[in-house]
């Protein structure tokens, strides 16, 4: 069991520091935060952040109410896992602040006590835990590869019948690729 589980941490892992990888990370428990656009835009302005200021690129992304796909690189020194767990850490904070600030926020108790319990639970956290621990990154070494990552990423409000047309999802890049602005600078593949 101990071999299968370092195999699969060697798995997931941003081996490649100049590739392009396919990363999704998720809310413990599943839970659907993401439907409010002050919790959304944390995330966004966090990309905005960490593209500006850390050398995080932006290829494509969505954002799901309880999980987020993107397809990254980097420009810079600052290796992709630090990134990743800057960002983390601060959207973790900022929204679990935001939800216990919420003054319209029904589910504040139930989800603030399931962060806490994840965070008890994980000798990583002092207090709560939001995201999940891993990140699971996948290099993208083709065409195909990010083609299917591309379709995958923008499908997904579709799939789950957020919208019928990808580029009329407002929490993804979607519209970029449809030759419009959307929320989130990304340096577009193709």
């Amino acid at each position: 069991m101990l071999n299968l589980f370092n195999e699969m941490s060697r798995k997931y892992k941003f081996h490649d520091p100049d590739g392009v990888y396919f990363v999704t990370y998720a809310v413990v428990g599943w839970v659907d935060v993401f439907t409010r656009d002050e919790y959304r835009n944390i995330i966004v302005d966090s990309f905005s952040y960490c593209s500006n200021n850390k050398g995080l690129v932006v290829h494509a992304w969505v954002l799901m109410t309880n999980h987020v796909h993107i397809i990254i690189s980097r420009k810079g020194q600052i290796p992709l896992e630090h990134i990743m767990r800057d960002m983390k850490k601060f959207t973790s904070v900022e929204i679990i602040q935001a939800i216990e600030k919420s003054t319209i926020e029904s589910r504040k108790e139930w989800m603030i006590r399931i962060f806490a319990d994840a965070g008890k639970a994980n000798s990583n956290n002092v207090k709560f835990q939001f995201w999940q621990q891993n990140n699971h990154p996948i290099g993208l070494n083709s065409n195909k590869e990010i083609e299917q990552k591309l379709d995958y990423i923008h499908e997904n409000p579709v799939k789950h019948g957020f919208t019928n047309s990808p580029e009329c999802y407002d929490w993804s890049s979607a519209i970029d690729y449809a030759g419009g602005k959307g929320l989130v600078n990304i340096e577009m593949l193709y």
